[in-house]
């Protein structure tokens, strides 16, 4: 490596180093101070947590349904409005819930279509800041994905989005942000979730992973070998591999960035601090990274589903498995 590049790269280096501390030291101060405030109450999640087969979906669905319900009383009674609100949203009729877990930051599994009958399903795995007091916007990426797949399905082509709040996503400043340790544990979740989706169409339907910022670490981590057609990485940091390769995965790995996502300015590194490797490595949009990178657009980090969009346009066309319509910058 060459003098001025050196320099870069210490230079990256050393803001990277301070960045962390920071991170870190927010991760100490404000768990801290959260500590102090008591939890909503909720009750354990239904049972069973998944279904197996198309002929228990709608008994899966029910009890999950009811779950959320008992949540909504519970929070209402704990003087927790906003969290009793959004439980009752999805306890209603309508609302088709593979998990619900009203503790903690809670977690859901949502399904928009019919699941037992799709040909084409896209799993949505969510970034940083993602819990059930943020749900409505992730949902909204959801439901934009889903009616986008209908305008764009092949005629008799039917299709499902999954909306996966899985697992405890990071805070955006915290020092789990700059780790995988949160994507490592939510990997496991993740590939079951796949096993059991498999059960349910009977491993009829192609199956795509749509992951959004730390999302992708999580895709990253479960992506070995794990029974998908398509994994798109958007907005992302890195996935803790140096390349595409590196992920041993049997999809296809693509990657977009939008112009105004300000992920563009985070240095792709993988740094020792305090015994732990924090950064995410190579850049999935790199030509070094080898994914098949795709049009995103001017979008900001958080307009990846915007109606209308481009990059919206292209997630449909991965899960349909149109991938020669899909457009490039």
């Amino acid at each position: 490596m060459r003098g001025p590049a050196r320099a870069r790269f210490r230079g990256r280096r050393r803001a990277v180093r301070a960045l962390l501390a920071a991170l870190v030291t927010a991760g100490v101060v404000l768990p801290l101070s959260a500590a102090a405030r008591p939890q909503t109450p909720a009750p354990a999640p239904a049972s069973p947590a998944a279904p197996a087969t198309p002929a228990g979906l709608d008994r899966t669905y029910a009890a999950h349904r009811a779950n959320a319900a008992r949540a909504a009383r519970m929070a209402g009674a704990h003087g927790d409005h906003r969290r009793a609100a959004v439980d009752r949203s999805l306890a209603a009729p309508s609302r088709q819930l593979l998990a619900f877990d009203g503790r903690g930051t809670g977690r859901v599994t949502e399904v928009f279509g019919g699941l037992a009958r799709a040909d084409r399903v896209a799993v949505l795995v969510p970034g940083s800041d993602t819990g059930l007091d943020t749900y409505g916007r992730f949902r909204a990426a959801a439901l934009a994905l889903h009616r986008q797949l209908a305008r764009q399905a092949p005629p008799g082509t039917r299709t499902a989005v999954v909306a996966w709040l899985g697992y405890e996503t990071p805070g955006t400043v915290s020092a789990a942000v700059a780790t995988t340790g949160r994507a490592e544990r939510a990997a496991p979740r993740l590939r079951a979730l796949v096993r059991d989706l498999h059960g349910v169409t009977g491993h009829r339907a192609r199956i795509s992973l749509i992951c959004h910022s730390y999302g992708s670490v999580v895709c990253g981590r479960a992506a070995r070998g794990l029974d998908v057609s398509d994994i798109a990485l958007i907005g992302s940091p890195g996935t803790g591999a140096d390349s595409a390769r590196a992920l041993r995965a049997r999809a296809r790995v693509w990657a977009a960035r939008g112009a105004g996502d300000w992920v563009g300015n985070v240095p792709h590194l993988d740094v020792d601090l305090f015994g732990t490797t924090v950064g995410f490595g190579a850049d999935p949009v790199s030509p070094a990274f080898g994914a098949r990178v795709f049009a995103a657009g001017d979008a900001g980090h958080s307009d990846y589903f915007t109606p209308g969009s481009a990059c919206l346009a292209n997630l449909a066309r991965i899960a349909l498995g149109e991938t020669s319509a899909v457009t490039r910058d």
